[in-house]
């Protein structure tokens, strides 16, 4: 069999009435909305229902996959001790999905089990759906702080693991939506809250998944939304599948949003589900992007362009190119700027939409600027600890700055600071942390000290010494 169905729903412990305890009556329509999800997996009849959930456990750099063969949980935490489960794990399931995850060298697995027992995200549908239907195993898949195109590659992998065991299979996404759309709320108001909620029910009601990839890192986290990953997910476990598509709620009453939508799997007359190229969504996106660094590579200046053939050689042939053959074809004039002057340079490099590697030099530390972006360039793209060395099949995909320093300046206040014009170093004896100009996310002079800080292990009881720097950004 295959994926037959999947589910966009919410997790408010608040619609469980004994959690609720009678304030679920302000969200019946997405009670209502449940209900009627858990009537058509009734009629669907799946063997296993497969639930990522984003309070599953998560790491950065992996997603866990809930191991053994049974897990239990309750509602305890939220003052309804009495609300129990005890579900039974498709074991074969899970194995099939570790076991692809392996073979293609995917981050996912069985590993680095943190706490047995089943998490809210988990539990809401399934109070839900228990109701209706008992006849079936789980799979629990937790999230990461990976890329949106990773969460798309582990929902195909789950998708071939179902086609090769023959399952038959609904997938349930588990996420609340923003959780900042009313200032009553308990996270307050943020104007990307309702803008959040708009486009990700307007995306998910036309079934156009590409568009999943076009919410970027920092309005999703300004939006506080919950889900989106888990949407994301889903999205690849349908990959290719054409779908009938229904939106049955958004609510946004208790200032978080509820959205729920059903995408039922086409079958044609032989009951075979109906593929759809067009909807190959993670193909479409990344064949725009690799067209998007194209373009974008052919209109670099000269020191992106130098810091780009730096990491490309060393990342393909493990070579440290000299300052004369990184500069082979560039012009009179970009050999004079890049190998005149000393500075310090940091290299940064993002790759859909999510920083893969910055390492830079605050101070000049080789005879030219050309000389320390080829160095940092290797250092951001192999020795950042934070990430795993850049890969070949990753290139394509690399947008590149670089930034390069003026001197730092001595100042007596963060009101000399601007966080759009000058960076900020932060020192306290030995330990030094330093926070570029104008990021994406970092829009207060506060929130850029207090980031250069925690890089630098300083506290802000410490008695700790301010500097600030301009840098020349290219692009």
């Amino acid at each position: 069999m295959s994926i037959i169905a999947s589910f966009m729903v919410p997790h408010p412990p608040l619609i469980v009435p004994q959690v609720g305890r009678g304030s679920e009556a302000q969200v019946q329509k997405t009670i209502d909305s449940y209900l009627k999800v858990a009537d058509e997996i009734a009629q669907l009849k799946p063997e296993t229902i497969i639930i990522s959930s984003p309070h599953a456990t998560m790491y950065a750099d992996y997603f866990h996959i809930s191991p053994g063969e049974i897990a239990v949980g309750s509602f305890a935490d939220f003052g309804a001790p009495q609300v129990k489960f005890t579900e039974e794990y498709d074991t074969e399931l899970v194995e099939a999905i570790e076991a692809i995850a392996q073979d293609d060298d995917f981050p996912a697995g069985t590993m680095g089990q943190r706490k047995r027992e089943l998490d809210h995200g988990t539990m809401v549908p399934l109070h839900f759906i228990r109701q209706r239907y008992s006849h079936f195993k789980i799979v629990r898949i937790g999230l990461s702080g990976l890329a949106l195109t990773d969460h798309y590659v582990l929902g195909q992998i789950i998708q071939q693991a179902v086609n090769e065991t023959g399952r038959r299979v609904v997938y349930v996404a588990s996420g609340d939506l923003s959780h900042k759309l009313q200032e009553y709320g308990p996270y307050g108001f943020a104007l990307e809250g309702p803008e959040y909620d708009e486009r990700i029910m307007d995306v998910c009601s036309r079934g156009a998944f590409g568009e999943l990839f076009d919410f970027d890192d920092t309005f999703c986290d300004k939006a506080a939304e919950c889900g989106h990953r888990s949407f994301v997910m889903m999205a690849g476990a349908l990959d290719g599948l054409d779908v009938d598509i229904e939106t049955l709620s958004h609510e946004d009453v208790t200032g978080v949003g509820y959205g729920i939508c059903t995408f039922h799997v086409k079958h044609d007359v032989d009951g075979n589900p109906v593929e759809d190229d067009s909807r190959r969504f993670l193909d479409i996106y990344l064949e725009a992007e690799r067209k998007k660094q194209l373009v974008k590579k052919a209109e670099s200046d000269a020191f992106v362009r130098l810091a780009r053939k730096s990491l490309e050689t060393y990342i393909m042939n493990g070579k440290t190119i000299s300052v004369a053959e990184g500069l082979q074809g560039f012009s009179d004039e970009e050999v004079e700027m890049l190998t005149s002057t000393q500075a310090g340079a940091f290299v940064s490099i993002h790759e859909h939409g999510l920083l893969r590697g910055c390492i830079g030099t605050i101070l000049p530390t080789e005879a030219s600027v050309a000389a320390e972006i080829i160095h940092n360039a290797i250092s951001a793209s192999t020795r950042d600890p934070r990430f795993d060395p850049i890969g070949t099949y990753e290139i394509p995909y690399l947008e590149i700055n670089v930034d390069v320093l003026g001197k730092p300046e001595p100042i007596d206040s963060k009101d000399e600071l601007d966080v759009k014009r000058y960076g900020v170093i932060v020192s306290c004896g030995s330990r030094r942390g330093l926070l570029l100009p104008d990021l994406d996310g970092v829009d207060t002079v506060d929130e850029q000290i207090a980031i250069a800080m925690k890089k630098g292990g300083i506290n802000p009881s410490d008695d700790y010494k301010l500097e600030r720097f301009e840098v020349v950004r290219h692009v």
